[in-house]
């Protein structure tokens, strides 16, 4: 960490893909880059800055829920989060071939968190969905989540039904909250 701080100090605030070589990439994305620093941190560097004012303030929004990654420091065009030591949703769905309840269970009370921060976008893709080594579920790639309305996760459903499993999770759904899969059943999916 003291060497990514060497870089900011080096760049007047500013990091570049190039200065994180010695780094390991951990994912890219049309916004950006992300570098894991050290096992508990992680960098995401945004090629557009207005989109990491934007993340950024959907994670200053959201530090008091569990299923935010901890914000720890940022600048202009660069910010230093929570490692989330685990895999996504759909990495998860091909590796274990089912859906268990108690991952719905998560999933259901993700979507109410995000709900009670005050998101306008309950949506998410399942490639964002991670839990962590202790099973903890947490959601990434925010830049959305305060400007685009989408108070159904049709992008989570999409995917789930990419991967075959809109139908199990429906059912779990079903079971655990029957108004909640009232309001769900009948959307078209694509």
């Amino acid at each position: 960490m003291k060497d990514f701080y060497k870089i900011i100090a080096k760049n007047n605030g500013k990091v570049t893909i190039q200065d994180l070589s010695g780094y390991k990439m951990i994912g890219k994305g049309a916004d950006g880059s992300i570098f894991q620093l050290t096992p508990e941190t992680c960098v995401k560097v945004y090629v557009n800055e207005d989109n990491q004012k934007k993340e950024l303030n959907a994670l200053q929004i959201g530090q008091s829920s569990s299923v935010i990654p901890r914000l720890y420091e940022y600048g202009s065009n660069y910010i230093v989060m929570e490692f989330v030591n685990g895999g996504n949703l759909k990495a998860y769905l091909k590796k274990e071939k089912q859906l268990p309840e108690s991952i719905v269970k998560k999933i259901l009370f993700m979507l109410d968190e995000l709900k009670k921060i005050g998101f306008a976008r309950l949506d998410t893709e399942v490639r964002h969905i991670f839990f962590n080594e202790r099973e903890e579920i947490k959601v990434i790639d925010h830049k959305r989540a305060l400007y685009t309305v989408r108070s159904v996760p049709t992008k989570m459903f999409t995917g789930l039904k990419k991967l075959g499993y809109l139908e199990e999770f429906l059912a779990h759904v079903k079971r655990i909250n029957p108004s909640l899969y009232e309001e769900w059943k009948n959307l078209k999916i694509e």
